[in-house]
C-alpha cells in the first residue's frame, strides 16, 4: 500500500502527495504528477487544480483537525 498525504495549507490548496487516482464525476481520470495542489477557494481557472487565484482574492482560511 502507498503512502497518500493530503495536506491543509493555510489560506492556499491542498497539497497531495502519494500515488493516488483524481476522478471526475463522470469517471475520467484527470492526469497528473504524485505531488500535485487541489484548489479549495473555488476561483481556480483550472479547476480542480489550484492556479494561484487564492493569493489574488485574499482566500482565507486556517482549518485545523480536532
Amino acid at each position: 500500500m502507498s503512502d497518500i498525504t493530503i495536506r491543509v495549507n493555510d489560506n492556499g490548496p491542498y497539497k497531495v502527495e502519494g500515488t493516488v487516482k483524481l476522478i471526475d464525476a463522470d469517471g475520467n481520470e484527470f492526469q497528473h504528477k504524485e505531488k500535485f495542489y487541489l484548489c479549495r477557494c473555488g476561483l481556480s481557472s483550472n479547476k480542480p487544480f489550484c492556479d494561484g487565484t487564492h493569493g489574488k482574492q485574499g482566500f482565507q482560511d486556517a482549518s485545523r483537525a480536532k
